[in-house]
């Protein structure tokens, strides 16, 4: 996959991704859209991959983000019995 079509389905997931993301004051949003607009007017290949790297990793940090609060939720709600 070239560069171009990896970056717009990741920016894409990352967006959807950013729906859910618990604190509004973040702006989340925001911040990606930075991260992906620097990464428009790169023209080193080895700089635009270690970009994309970058936005892998806060795709998976975003997601053990939400498993965790999905985590605490059920902990609270059912709470271990000893």
């Amino acid at each position: 996959m070239d560069n171009r079509r990896r970056a717009i389905a990741l920016y894409k997931e990352l967006h959807r991704l950013g729906r859910e993301y618990p604190d509004p004051e973040y702006n989340y949003h925001r911040k990606i859209r930075h991260l992906f607009e620097q990464i428009g007017g790169l023209t080193d290949q080895e700089e635009i991959d270690k970009r994309l790297r970058l936005a892998e990793y806060i795709k998976q940090e975003t997601l053990a983000l939400y498993a965790l609060r999905k985590y605490r939720h059920l902990r609270r709600a059912y709470p271990p019995s000893s």
